[in-house]
C-alpha cells in the first residue's frame, strides 16, 4: 500500500485518539516526492544544491537507486501494539520531516522513501520484518522495542547495517553493544534518577519515602534500576519495591500491585509501565484513598490521561511529573517551532510525540548526506558514515548527541520536565527544560543499569 506522506502522517496520528490495540503486522510504504530538476537541501545550516545530471559518482548496493533518484529506509515500528499511541505519532514526524526534505532537495537531489512495517511490538515479527527489509533500504530509521532490537542486533552487525533504536535502553551507550547502532536521549536509568531528584525537591519534604514498582524486561528494570540507584543517593526509605510485579496481561498483578502501593503510604512513587498498565495500577491506588506525587519513564505517559472523559483526569493532573527526551511541542526553541509549523502544515492534532520521530530523522538525514559527501551509499558506506559523526544538534528540539570519546561522556542526562495540563493542546506543560540532577550528573557510566540478555 503506497500512501503520500501528508496523508499518511495524518491517518496514523489518529491512533492517539483511537484504542489501537492488536494488529497483524501488515507491511505499509511511504513514499514522499521531490519532484525538481534544480534541489536545495537544508540542514543544520548548510545548503547543497545540486542539479540533475550532474550527480557526483556514489557506490551503491541496497536501498539507493540512483537511477530512479531515491533512497529508501526502513522503520520497525510497533504501531498497533501496546506503544501504538506513541509510535504512530513518532512515525507520523518522521513522515513529515522527510516530506519537507524531499520537497526541498531530498539528499543531493535523492528522494528519501520510507518502508514502515508494524511489528505490534513483537519480538518475532520484528526479526520477521528485518530480514524481509534488509534487502530492501540502506538503513532502518528506527527500530522499535529494545529486546526487539537486541533480537536483530548480532544480524544488524553480520549484515553491516545501521540501525537508529526507538527505545531508551541504558545499555545502547556501551560500545559492545552499539556498533551499529546510534542511540539518543537519556537513558530509563538516567531519567529514572532525574524525576526522582525533581520529585524530591517538589514535594518539599525532607525525608520523602518512596514506592518503586514496574513491569518486567529492560524497559521496566532499566528504569527501576535507576530508581533504586536514586533512592540511594538521596537516603530515601524505600518502602514498597515492586520491580517487575505488574505482568502484562495479568490484571490480578494490578491490583496487587496498586493495593501495595497503597498500603506503603509512600510520599512518591516511581512506576514505570505502558500507559494502559499505569494508569491501572494508578487508578486502583487513587481509588483505595492513596495519594502521593507519581513518575515513570516517559512512555508510561499518555495524553489521554487528562482527557475531558478520562476517569483520573483531575487526580492524575494534581499528581504526576512527567519527563521527555526532547523538547515537546509548546517548546519555544527553533527546533520545536519548525515541528509546530511542519506537523500543523500537514493537519496533524497536536502532540508531543512528534518531536521524537523528528530527532529520529535529523540524525538519519546528516547520516545520509555524510554518506553521499563520502561517495559510499552502500550499506556498509551508510554504516560508516554514521561513524565518522562526532555529534549531532537539533536546534534546541533535542539535547546535542556526542558519538565519539569514552561511554561515560557520550551518554545523555539531559531531558525536559513535565506536568499534566487541563489546559495544553497536548496535555502537558514544560516546567523545566535542560534538565540533569545532580545524581545524574555525577553518575558514572560503565555499563547498563540492567543487562538485557539477547
Amino acid at each position: 500500500m503506497k500512501i503520500k506522506s501528508k496523508w499518511l502522517s495524518i491517518f496514523l496520528v489518529l491512533g492517539l485518539v483511537l484504542a489501537a490495540c492488536g494488529g497483524d503486522g501488515t507491511e505499509t510504504t511511504t513514499t514522499a516526492d521531490s519532484g525538481d530538476d534544480t534541489t536545495t537541501t537544508e540542514d543544520m545550516g548548510e545548503d547543497t544544491t545540486t542539479t540533475e545530471g550532474e550527480m557526483m559518482d556514489i557506490a551503491t548496493d541496497v536501498g539507493v537507486d540512483l537511477e530512479a533518484g531515491t533512497i529508501t529506509v526502513g522503520l520497525l515500528s510497533d504501531l498497533t501494539g501496546p506503544f501504538g499511541p506513541l509510535v504512530t505519532a513518532i512515525v507520523a514526524g518522521h513522515n513529515a520531516y522527510w516530506t519537507q526534505v524531499n520537497a526541498t532537495g531530498g539528499i543531493n537531489g535523492l528522494t528519501v522513501n520510507l518502508e514502515t512495517v508494524d511489528t505490534v511490538y513483537d519480538v518475532t515479527n520484528h526479526v520477521q520484518f528485518y530480514e524481509e527489509l534488509k534487502d530492501e533500504v540502506v538503513a532502518f530509521g528506527h527500530s522499535t522495542g529494545s529486546p526487539h532490537t537486541v533480537a536483530i542486533n548480532g544480524d544488524l552487525q553480520a549484515d553491516g547495517i545501521l540501525a537508529i533504536p526507538l527505545t531508551w535502553y541504558s545499555g545502547w551507550t556501551d560500545p559492545a553493544i552499539n556498533s551499529n547502532l546510534l542511540p539518543h536521549g537519556t537513558p530509563y536509568c538516567i531519567e529514572a534518577m532525574n524525576n526522582i531528584e525533581y520529585m524530591v525537591g517538589l514535594s518539599g519534604l525532607d525525608s520523602p519515602t518512596i514506592a518503586i514498582g514496574s513491569i518486567p524486561g529492560d524497559y521496566g528494570l532499566d528504569s527501576a534500576a535507576g530508581a533504586a540507584l536514586a533512592a540511594d543517593a538521596l537516603g530515601l526509605e524505600v518502602v514498597y519495591d515492586g520491580t517487575g510485579a505488574a505482568i502484562p496481561g495479568d490484571d490480578a498483578s494490578f491490583a496487587e500491585v496498586a493495593a501495595d502501593i497503597a498500603a506503603s503510604d509512600a510520599d512518591l512513587v516511581f512506576f514505570t509501565a505502558t500507559p494502559s498498565i499505569f494508569s491501572a495500577v494508578y487508578g486502583q491506588a487513587i481509588g483505595a484513598g492513596f495519594q502521593a506525587l507519581w513518575s515513570g519513564a516517559s512512555p508510561s505517559w499518555n495524553p489521554a490521561f487528562v482527557a475531558e472523559d478520562s476517569p483520573i483526569r483531575e487526580a492524575i493532573a494534581r499528581d504526576f511529573v512527567g519527563s521527555s527526551y526532547y523538547e515537546p511541542w509548546d517548546g519555544e526553541s527553533a527546533g520545536a517551532a519548525n515541528v509546530r509549523e511542519v506537523m500543523s502544515a500537514a493537519g496533524a492534532p497536536p502532540t508531543d510525540y512528534y518531536g521524537e520521530g523528528f530527532i529520529e530523522a535529523s540524525i538519519l538525514h546528516q547520516v545520509l548526506q555524510a554518506a553521499y559527501d563520502s561517495g559510499d551509499m552502500t550499506q556498509a558506506g551508510v554504516l560508516a558514515a554514521a561513524k565518522t559523526l562526532t555529534s549531532v544538534e537539533f536546534d534546541g528540539l533535542g539535547p546535542t548527541e556526542v558519538y565519539t570519546g569514552e561511554p561515560n561522556d557520550i551518554v545523555q542526562r539531559s531531558q525536559w520536565m513535565t506536568r499534566p495540563s487541563l489546559e495544553s493542546e497536548t496535555g502537558t506543560m514544560i516546567v523545566e527544560s535542560n534538565y540533569t540532577s545532580e545524581i545524574a550528573a555525577a553518575y558514572e557510566y560503565t555499563g547498563a543499569c540492567y543487562v538485557l540478555e539477547g
